[in-house]
């Protein structure tokens, strides 16, 4: 059984990962190993970001770990909020302010094009490998649904009527960014089983 560190404190990250994640792997969160000590994530990118989590964590602990950032990029905003979509309405990190203020930057605006995109970065033995998902969509005019975390309530991909937040987390771990990326690891790491 291959054990993992999942570079994160978020819940619902690691929730989501969970979910997904084949029973040959153990995965401990950075709360799993008791890690209190916050991971600056100043990247200018979401590699650069991911990069930072991973060889935090393996250059105190020498394990085998993962990390990802995430960011949804607004087409029309010239890729807003990017690599900072978690504080996009400031550092205090509120996902009710993110959303407003993205909602307002929309106002009056047609093109609601938008990705969201993951960049999951592994380093296992010592190597570094990353792995991108991405899922396209728009942006709805209000909030919607009630499940998921973060823009969820407001990103509806494509080929769907509803918000991630509706779809609920059957339909999104099938279709996310996150569930792309995590599959493109997973596969990575059968290959070399």
């Amino acid at each position: 059984m291959t054990e993992l560190i999942f570079a994160t404190h978020s819940d619902h990250k690691v929730k989501e990962i969970m979910a997904m994640m084949p029973q040959q792997f153990t995965v401990k969160s950075l709360k799993d190993i008791a890690w209190i000590e916050e991971i600056i994530e100043d990247g200018k990118t979401l590699e650069d970001n991911a990069l930072i989590k991973v060889r935090t964590i393996h250059q105190r602990l020498g394990k085998n770990c993962f990390a990802e950032d995430t960011g949804l990029e607004v087409n029309v905003l010239g890729g807003e909020p990017g690599v900072h979509t978690a504080r996009y309405a400031g550092e205090h990190r509120d996902t009710e302010d993110n959303i407003i203020f993205l909602l307002n930057k929309l106002e009056n605006k047609t093109d609601r094009r938008a990705q969201f995109r993951t960049v999951m970065s592994l380093i296992l033995d010592q190597k570094e490998f990353l792995f991108e998902g991405i899922v396209r969509g728009h942006i709805a005019e209000k909030k919607s649904g009630e499940s998921g975390f973060g823009y969820d309530p407001i990103f509806i991909p494509e080929g769907y009527d509803q918000s991630f937040a509706q779809l609920g987390s059957e339909i999104k771990n099938r279709i996310s960014h996150r569930a792309q990326a995590l599959q493109k690891m997973l596969a990575f790491l059968n290959s070399i089983d």
